[in-house]
């Protein structure tokens, strides 16, 4: 039996063996998870409104009074870049149910050599945004606690350094979990946090004399 034709692709692997037997079912679409749709929410959003708070509440706007109203072009010219990647993924993923991450895409393209190379720079880029983050949480306890550094034999510990240390410590257990039902509950934590710091802008720009009114420049 041939396979209907989807997004363009016709995928046409019988669906039985000349002998009878029923041949294994590439990427069951049936496999249970361990969590719930509520629950699967909570992760997404959290995987999208934490990088959105992190990367974009703060830097966006200090980006924006530099370059002007029409230094935003290149956010949405990003933002469909984005958007058409995700459907060749997904056009990917059609075509062969064992892609399931980047690497895997490498192979099929280029081989076992390009697999290695992708492999290499999505971790570097995992890598490099972990600590960006770290940093980030250092400077911002730094501004919420300082003068809490601290002298071990003769070594200064600043508030910066013993703050990444600190927050590395907290938050390194939950890399150790791989059950995303448990994981939900850390996600609900980040989107709470997402929403109190927006909260907190609102309230800024209304009560403390910030306002809403300014205008900014065209171009700079």
């Amino acid at each position: 039996m041939e396979a209907e034709p989807r997004d363009g692709h016709c995928i046409t692997i019988p669906l039985l063996h000349d002998n009878g037997e029923q041949q294994q079912v590439l990427g069951d679409d049936n496999a249970e998870g361990n969590t719930s749709f509520f629950k699967t929410w909570f992760n997404g959003l959290k995987a999208l409104s934490g990088f959105f708070f992190s990367s974009s509440i703060f830097p966006l706007p200090y980006a924006v009074s530099y370059g002007g109203w029409l230094s935003l072009t290149l956010v949405f010219a990003i933002a469909a870049l984005t958007f058409y990647t995700g459907l060749l993924i997904k056009r990917c993923m059609d075509v062969d149910p064992h892609i399931t991450s980047y690497p895997n895409i490498g192979e099929r393209a280029f081989g076992n050599t390009e697999r290695m190379v992708v492999s290499v720079f999505v971790n570097m880029e995992l890598y490099l945004v972990s600590m960006g983050f770290l940093i980030l949480e250092g400077d911002n306890l730094q501004d919420l606690l300082p003068n809490m550094g601290f002298e071990v034999s003769g070594l200064r510990i600043g508030e910066k350094e013993m703050f990444v240390v600190i927050i590395s410590l907290v938050v390194l257990p939950t890399v150790w979990l791989n059950n995303l039902s448990v994981l939900s509950y850390v996600s609900a934590s980040g989107v709470l946090a997402s929403v109190v710091i927006l909260g907190s802008v609102f309230l800024a720009g209304k009560c403390e004399g910030i306002g809403f009114q300014q205008k900014g420049t065209l171009l700079n």
